[in-house]
């Protein structure tokens, strides 16, 4: 076992009793670096290597449990995880005498108030809990947490580049202060691109004595493409009879890209298996379904071998959620991200020996081309690079009050210390701080008296929400009742109205009142035909994955795994582009002139897409139609030598670009629609913060610079 003798010898005792033959190899290598050096690590392997294990193996043999405190935190990013992991991680300390605590909003108050008498042993937490604790009661934080030797991230992917990961840092640099040693940290990952090494490493807040243990072994998968056009916002029956086909004797998950489409799948599935005699187990499973109805469909196919099952779910069981053996994955349209194909494909052949089957469907020419890039990056190993914010002024302004809430008060210079001194505001100049603080003070969301500053009136309204914990945005979500039992949530909008009929939870209902001042839907079940209504959006895309689909069309690379429909999309597709020469993919762009139109394909990202039309109306170019799932802007009545000199002399565009966005921030904007605190710093700090998040001034501005049409 190569590194066995390293463990201690309950830890050795485990293995034994389970009957291990062998230690997988990332285990081999996380015992030996992690038993023998001080440095933090990332441990990076595919989904099911037994990362949990190689994480908790060395750590619980290294570890002295009978120290004051707790000595082991474990942070997840979903409270279903935690209940999960729990078992995993307390069958392996149940007989080493170490206790294992869940800690989070749902979990057992006595078995909390029991670890506050006496902390020890392993925590397991979400990020928000840990806010919670620093908001609420700090003294629990310090006689808890002053004692940790190990900090382990599950699933760290999902903190990389936005809000929460800034928040994760920034807690995990204050836990670090009160420790009374430096805790080692360890983050687990199934999905990290060689890119984004260093981004995962920032979250520990030592990049330079962080270390990546990585296992490049790959499960080999089997994927086959679908396609079957659809033009209404239902799903086609050839689709969903094919789909049923494929699936009705397997275990399998499909991953559609709302929670409304993926109700539609449940529902219709469904109810074609009862037309055919087949199984009943059809069920859906988001973040608006009832927490216990989500329980109980994990339980039933985590526990089931016998019966086959489908599950038609979000990005909820995207992540390391145990739900057993699955035979099949299906995903239909287009990921958002080579990332998260790679997760939804780990959810299949989880077991030694087994491939891991995917069927990708497609329903509409550029959702294919789409689909296809993010498979052919993901055969490639090629992930999207991702970037987390320098200067999060939105994170900083929610840190600051929950450290001075924290301390109770302090001194202007020991707020402004501690916020220098956090690792995930590093780069914010002191300055930048200081001027934040002042504002919040002339606002009255920090007061200012007898030289200390403390919480002020409507920042006590702000930290004293439930939503304060978290950093993402929450949709108002109206509880949905049939006869007094929560079926789940939903958001609310225009278009639900009351005798319209909804999906959720796999089922049909008819809405039959709405109280807006409880929040509540008001159903019963629908027996009537009439269409549902659908709920959920859309993602953002990388400029990798349409570069990609752009060298797609272009190319004459085979694909095996598409069929002779597929096949004949693809070759409509190369025939519209047929006369655009293109061989530097990354500034040559196809523009195609139609009468009085010129359609320009910008093949490049969401977010340059969203600075390339903000700078199109700045500059009074009309623009006839913008579609994003092209990645297309057509323009009428404009010559190409006009809009090709206006790219070439844009620069100008960027002079004043942060007074134009300052007067395009209005109350309605969707600017700040990414930022949950960004609406109370300085109006300058806003304009910044959008920048950084909605738009990319840089990329667009790289693009029109260097483009060439063809």
């Amino acid at each position: 076992m190569n590194n066995y003798y390293l463990l201690s010898e309950p830890v050795k005792k485990f293995i034994y009793k389970k009957r291990w033959s062998s230690l997988r190899p990332i285990q081999n290598s996380a015992i030996k670096y992690i038993t023998q050096t001080d440095n933090n690590y990332i441990i990076a392997s595919q989904t099911a290597s037994g990362k949990t294990e190689a994480a908790f193996l060395p750590v619980l043999s290294q570890v002295d449990f009978s120290e004051q405190g707790v000595q082991v935190l474990y942070i997840s990013p979903l409270i279903a995880l935690i209940n999960d992991q729990f078992y995993r991680v307390e069958e392996l300390c149940k007989n080493l005498e170490i206790d294992v605590t869940k800690w989070h909003g749902e979990a057992n108050k006595t078995v909390k108030k029991k670890l506050i008498k006496r902390p020890n042993g392993i925590v397991l937490i979400t990020p928000e809990s840990i806010e919670a604790m620093f908001v609420n009661a700090p003294y629990n934080v310090s006689k808890l947490f002053d004692n940790l030797t190990y900090i382990i991230i599950d699933e760290i992917h999902s903190f990389i580049g936005v809000d929460r990961g800034i928040q994760l840092t920034s807690l995990i640099s204050r836990l670090q202060q009160i420790n009374k040693k430096t805790a080692i940290i360890i983050g687990l990952s199934a999905t990290i691109g060689d890119e984004n090494y260093v981004e995962a490493k920032k979250i520990t807040g030592d990049i330079e004595n962080t270390k990546i243990l990585l296992d490049r072994t790959k499960k080999e998968t089997i994927a086959q493409f679908r396609h079957f056009k659809t033009e209404s916002t239902n799903f086609s029956a050839e689709l969903l009879k094919d789909l049923y086909t494929n699936t009705k004797e397997h275990k399998v998950l499909i991953f559609p890209n709302s929670r409304g489409k993926t109700e539609e799948i449940a529902v219709r599935l469904k109810k074609i298996s009862e037309k055919s005699n087949g199984h009943n187990n059809y069920f859906s499973h988001h973040s608006s379904v009832d927490k216990e109805i989500r329980e109980g469909v994990e339980y039933f196919a985590k526990n089931n071998e016998r019966f086959n099952f489908c599950i038609s779910c979000t990005s909820t069981l995207e992540l390391g959620i145990d739900i057993g053996s699955v035979d099949k994955i299906i995903q239909i349209d287009s990921t958002h991200s080579v990332a998260s194909l790679v997760q939804r494909v780990g959810r299949s052949g989880r077991k030694d020996g087994e491939k891991s089957i995917l069927n990708l469907y497609t329903t509409d020419e550029w959702s294919f081309l789409q689909s296809l890039a993010c498979w052919n990056l993901y055969k490639k190993d090629i992930l999207e690079p991702i970037e987390t914010a320098k200067e999060p002024f939105d994170l900083l302004f929610h840190q600051m009050l929950s450290i001075v809430k924290e301390l109770s008060g302090c001194t202007l210079r020991e707020l402004v210390g501690r916020l220098s001194k956090n690792n995930a505001f590093r780069f914010i100049k002191k300055e930048d701080i200081e001027t934040i603080i002042k504002h919040s003070i002339s606002k009255d969301y920090l007061e200012f008296i007898q030289n200390e500053i403390i919480i002020g009136l409507e920042g006590e309204f702000i930290v004293n929400s439930r939503e304060f914990y978290s950093v993402f945005k929450s949709e108002q979500n109206f509880k949905v009742i049939i006869s007094g039992r929560k079926i789940g949530e939903m958001p609310f909008s225009p278009q639900i109205r009351i005798n319209e009929n909804i999906f959720l939870a796999a089922k049909t209902w008819k809405i039959i009142d709405i109280d807006f001042k409880s929040s509540k839907i008001e159903v019963v079940t629908a027996r009537d035909g009439k269409k549902p209504k659908f709920f959920g959006g859309g993602g953002t895309i990388h400029p990798k994955i349409r570069i990609e689909m752009l060298e797609i069309i272009k190319k004459n690379d085979t694909f095996p795994e598409i069929d002779e429909n597929c096949i004949s999309i693809l070759q409509g597709l190369k025939f519209d582009f047929r006369n655009c020469n293109i061989t530097d993919y990354q500034y040559e762009r196809p523009i195609i002139i139609k009468e009085n139109k010129l359609e320009f394909y910008t093949f490049t990202g969401t977010k340059i897409n969203r600075t390339l039309n903000f700078l199109f109306n700045l500059a009074n170019i009309p623009i006839s139609s913008y579609d994003e799932h092209k990645s297309l802007f057509v323009f009428e009545d404009i010559s190409f030598d006009y809009f090709n000199e206006f790219l070439k002399n844009s620069r100008r565009l960027f002079k004043n670009i942060d007074l134009k966005i300052q007067e395009a921030l209005e109350p309605e904007s969707p600017f700040l629609s990414l930022s949950k605190f960004g609406s109370f710093l300085p109006i300058k700090y806003q304009v910044k913060i959008v920048k950084t998040n909605y738009f990319d001034f840089e990329g667009a501005l790289d693009l029109m610079k260097n483009i060439q049409f063809s």
